[in-house]
């Protein structure tokens, strides 16, 4: 099976023009197959203070009542994606960008009412690969905003790492997929003060020991289980690394 490379960056790395720069020059040099998945929040945030509507977030989760959803789909699906596109074709990258309401790609409900009503956030039932496939294979990159559909008419706001993790598994069928999470550390960090005590290589068992011992923590340990996830699934490997590694084989490796 061919190749196919999906890399994650959040919206810090796409909403700076700098660092937007460096991620999409790292990304070009992918050889392939390759499917971009990026997020958006501070734009978000921005604009919605700019219309006076509160932005309410609870463990780093955006609260989404009916007009902060008309803002992530304008920023998510419009402003943030479609300057990632124009980015790429200047590169030469036949790039397409899409949400998971197009073509029907990607199927959520919105999350049940527990602790918190987060309101119209997506928890992702089902992607369909066989929407993408023929893109993919004809060259084209998709891009993809997260954003999702629940088949009723509404549209969801849905977690990145989780659009990129069950986009890596609906293709795993397909291709040998490698998923790539940049955030802003250069990988998952034995101690949050060193910058180079990265990790190199964690298991499920190794991954278990460090949540105990509260080394690994906070927004890590849902990427670190979706990575896992992934792993089990059929993707071939995931790395958590900075977006300017992109390429170079440095990170963590989950395996």
């Amino acid at each position: 099976m061919e190749k196919l490379t999906i890399i994650k960056v959040g919206g810090k790395i796409v909403e700076e023009e700098d660092s937007l720069r460096e991620l999409l020059h790292n990304f070009a040099q992918i050889e392939g197959n390759k499917l971009l998945v990026h997020g958006g929040g501070r734009s978000a945030t921005r604009l919605a203070e700019k219309l006076g509507i509160e932005s309410r977030m609870v463990n780093g989760r955006r609260i989404t009542d009916e007009e902060t959803l008309k803002v992530v789909t304008m920023v998510y699906g419009g402003l943030v994606n479609k300057n990632i596109v124009a980015k790429l074709q200047a590169m030469g990258i036949n790039a397409l960008g899409m949400t998971g309401v197009d073509l029907n790609l990607i199927r959520a409900e919105k999350r049940p009412v527990k602790d918190v009503d987060y309101g119209y956030v997506g928890d992702v039932k089902e992607v369909r690969g066989k929407v993408l496939y023929p893109f993919v294979k004809s060259g084209v990159v998709p891009v993809l905003a997260p954003l999702t559909h629940d088949n009723k008419g509404n549209i969801l706001n849905t977690n990145a790492d989780t659009i990129a993790g069950e986009t890596a598994k609906a293709l795993a069928k397909d291709f040998n997929v490698e998923l790539v999470f940049c955030f802003e550390k250069k990988g998952v960090l034995l101690d949050e003060k060193d910058e180079n005590s990265v990790i190199p290589t964690l298991n499920r068992q190794e991954f278990a020991q460090l949540v105990e011992r509260q080394i690994i923590q906070g927004g890590m340990i849902p990427k670190l289980e979706n990575a896992f996830e992934a792993i089990d699934a059929g993707v071939k490997k995931v790395i958590i690394t900075q977006a300017s590694e992109i390429g170079k084989g440095t990170g963590t490796v989950v395996s």
